[in-house]
């Protein structure tokens, strides 16, 4: 049985799905129906299901909005996360906690590995970081799982909004100096999937994997695929112009490079993610009705 907190999010909608798809017991608990920051609640929740592994795919995701709303992130991404830990621990129950690319400053030029410092730039990034750090320090049975631009049919992501805008507008002006790896939630859910049975029967699996689609792009050639994609099925095709961060300022910075290396996932679990076009490609087609 597999807990899922945060079950109204878009990994959590996406991994209960999976789920059930693959015939795999689960109970989802939104925020409404339990808050992580309250440790009363995580451990009702424990109690009632009686889980072999607890997934947090609750987070505050706010980029923006946490450089003021700075408690509501710390609650989402730090305290929250350690609660759940601690109350892991005290069941001895394993966790999978998923966490993010902005732990890191993008200042490497190479992909990012597991053993990198991590340097964040803002506050969601450093209440992610603290996160990690909670979840470490409160129980050994853990699994850290950071993946990077997110996007899927649920929630809201950077894919549905360049759908939206593409309707909208002749002409979408998006940022081309940062890198990364564009990260379907259908990828982490089933990466979630193959983690679950194995830690509950392996401690040597224990740790921090860096988890995203395969290949990297930046956000203008992640847009540019999204456009081309859409166009012959919509009829819409905006230009998409190539912009740098300057044009575009954000209350949050965000990592120049947010490209991950994966193979210490791939080896240990014998599984890695589709290729970040490939995914998006699927992704588009399903929200455009050609799916």
């Amino acid at each position: 049985m597999i807990l899922i907190l945060g079950a109204g999010g878009q990994l959590g909608q996406e991994l209960q799905r999976s789920a059930s798809n693959k015939a795999v017991p689960h109970r989802a608990f939104s925020h409404a129906e339990v808050d992580i920051a309250d440790a009363s609640a995580v451990a009702r929740a424990l109690d009632a299901t009686t889980p072999t592994v607890v997934v947090n795919a609750a987070a505050y995701t706010k980029v923006d909005l946490a450089e003021k709303e700075i408690e509501a992130a710390r609650l989402g991404n730090e305290i929250g996360p350690g609660i759940i830990a601690g109350v892991c621990a005290a069941e001895r129950t394993p966790l999978i906690h998923i966490s993010t690319d902005y732990v890191f400053d993008g200042a490497k030029s190479a992909p990012y590995v597991e053993s990198d410092p991590i340097s964040p730039l803002g506050v969601y990034g450093r209440t992610k970081a603290a996160g990690e750090a909670a979840v470490r320090e409160a129980t050994d049975h853990h699994i850290i799982l950071r993946t990077s631009w997110v996007y899927g049919e649920f929630g809201n992501n950077f894919l549905k909004t360049i759908l939206r805008l593409a309707r909208e507008r002749d002409e979408l002006r998006v940022v081309a100096d940062q890198r990364g790896c564009p990260t379907s939630t259908r990828d982490i859910a089933d990466a979630i999937l193959r983690i679950a049975p194995r830690i509950a029967s392996d401690a040597n699996l224990y740790g921090i994997y860096h988890f995203a689609g395969a290949g990297a792009t930046t956000w203008h050639g992640f847009a540019n695929r999204i456009v081309d994609t859409q166009a012959p099925i919509t009829g819409r095709r905006p230009g998409v112009v190539a912009i740098t961060s300057a044009d575009y300022p954000t209350p949050a910075r965000r990592p120049a490079n947010s490209v991950f290396d994966c193979g210490l996932f791939e080896r240990s679990f014998g599984f890695s993610a589709h290729s970040w076009s490939e995914e998006t490609d699927a992704i588009v087609k399903l929200l455009t009705g050609d799916g």
